[in-house]
């Protein structure tokens, strides 16, 4: 009896023009706000583009067009910490995203809407519910460390989403699984904006919708509000030479702490280099001498050795830069002319410097385990390796179990190998590493920094052992 009669009652207020969302959150006095009256778009500008957003039956229709950038319906109101809820409906063709602590400056692109934005991705990449950052820093939070997270989306029907947003944590689901663990501090506040994405001069694309009800948010008392951390979903944190609870927890720790040279030295050297090497406003640069492998200030190596890790830097390249990162590192095989010896994750600027044409196959590119093999997209089928550019950050990660070893580019795989495999045998015998005997089976040995002639930037460079 009484489920019939609060149907009744939902049925009443619907006839009379009342939103049923709206009305119960504002009954309960749970703190939550809607977005979203359900019968205009008050409260909302749209910004950028000229898509049609339009209101019908409840819901926010926005359909795309020839001609035209990405255009945002955003808030009127700004909002720094909080959970947002909505349900979406994205054509299968088309890109979409919700922005969150967003904003458009006129001195700032031209107004362009920028900042962190919840993907509604439903391709086959299905990136859905990780975090990219518009027309800034690109990918944040792809889905490629996530496989669970990319099966959250349901194509051609209504998807429940949510987005927690407390502090420098950022966290999101999609109908119930967890997507994304996200720490970064780089916007505090900003708008809500609804995406539809530009699609040029696509015929096949136009006229295309995507669709948001529910949109609900609170702003008050979001810890007794905030859902568990899914354990599985991996942090990632863009902290500045920081560590994050979570990574400390997890027996996470700075290899370079930000301001001195202490756990480092020469990799041909007692001591750090007395020049060449700069630390300023927390990040340790090389700088540009002759393009030479360490002919400059030298290779820099920690003090420590180490075998089973995983190693997380970013790092930032100059035109027609090379550097690496190399691990594994015996610095005493070779104390004449050259680099120190050691496997090198591959810093490199592919489209300018001539290295990249050399090698076989590639296989001395960024990303690339240098001179054995080639880096490309491991995670996604069809996704190439994901370089965000010269002047800007990449991270690079390296993965050492035993045996097995990653590397990944801006949190995507690239590389991964078995270093005690016959097959990695095979590749040292016919590359420059062929006469030193056993190379890249050590057990353990240094990590380093390399001196290539040219500028080279790194920052928050850390590591975690296992057993």
């Amino acid at each position: 009896m009484y489920l019939k009669f609060k149907w009744l009652v939902i049925v009443g207020l619907i006839f009379v023009g009342i939103n049923p969302i709206e009305g119960n959150a504002q009954a309960n006095n749970d703190g939550w706000k809607v977005l979203f009256n359900g019968k205009n778009l008050d409260g909302w500008k749209q910004l950028n583009g000229e898509a049609d957003y339009t209101v019908k039956n409840g819901v926010i229709v926005g359909t795309s067009k020839i001609g035209t950038p990405n255009s945002f319906l955003c808030s009127k109101e700004n909002y720094d910490n909080f959970i947002l809820e909505f349900d979406v409906i994205v054509d299968p063709i088309l890109n979409s995203g919700v922005q969150f602590r967003s904003n458009s400056f006129k001195d700032h692109n031209n107004g362009r809407v920028h900042g962190y934005q919840f993907e509604l991705d439903p391709s086959d990449r299905a990136f859905s519910g990780g975090i990219f950052d518009e027309a800034r820093r690109g990918w944040l939070y792809p889905l490629a460390v996530n496989e669970k997270g990319r099966k959250a989306f349901n194509n051609g029907s209504w998807n429940k989403c949510r987005i927690e947003a407390i502090g420098n944590s950022i966290k999101t689901w999609i109908n119930g699984v967890q997507c994304s663990n996200l720490v970064d501090d780089i916007t505090a506040s900003g708008f809500i904006g609804l995406q539809v994405h530009s699609i040029g001069g696509s015929k096949q694309k136009d006229g295309k919708q995507i669709k948001w009800k529910n949109i609900r948010i609170k702003t008050d008392n979001l810890e007794e509000s905030s859902w568990d951390q899914d354990p599985e979903v991996k942090e990632l944190s863009y902290l500045l030479n920081q560590l994050t609870v979570g990574e400390k927890r997890n027996g996470w720790r700075l290899l370079w702490d930000g301001k001195t040279s202490n756990g480092w030295r020469g990799a041909k050297l007692d001591d750090f280099p007395k020049s060449g090497w700069e630390m300023k406003d927390g990040i340790l640069t090389v700088l540009a001498t002759d393009g030479g492998e360490s002919t400059g200030p030298g290779d820099i190596v920690t003090t420590d050795v180490y075998s089973s890790f995983e190693l997380e830097l970013e790092f930032k390249i100059t035109e027609v830069a090379n550097s690496g990162i190399k691990y594994f590192v015996d610095p005493n095989l070779n104390k004449g002319a050259g680099s120190a010896i050691g496997c090198e994750f591959q810093i490199l600027d592919d489209k300018k410097h001539p290295d990249a044409k050399r090698g076989v196959n590639g296989n001395r590119t960024i990303g690339s385990l240098y001179d054995l093999i080639t880096a490309e997209g491991y995670t996604i089928a069809g996704r190439k390796k994901q370089f965000k550019g010269i002047g800007k950050w990449n991270k690079a990660r390296i993965v050492v179990k035993g045996g097995k070893v990653e590397h990944w580019l801006n949190n995507e795989k690239v590389v991964e190998y078995d270093r005690f495999s016959h097959m990695f045998r095979a590749l040292v015998a016919y590359s420059k590493y062929k006469d030193w005997d056993n190379f890249g089976q050590w057990p353990s040995g240094h990590i380093l920094l390399q001196d290539h002639g040219d500028t080279v930037h790194f920052r928050s460079i850390k590591i975690r052992e296992f057993n």
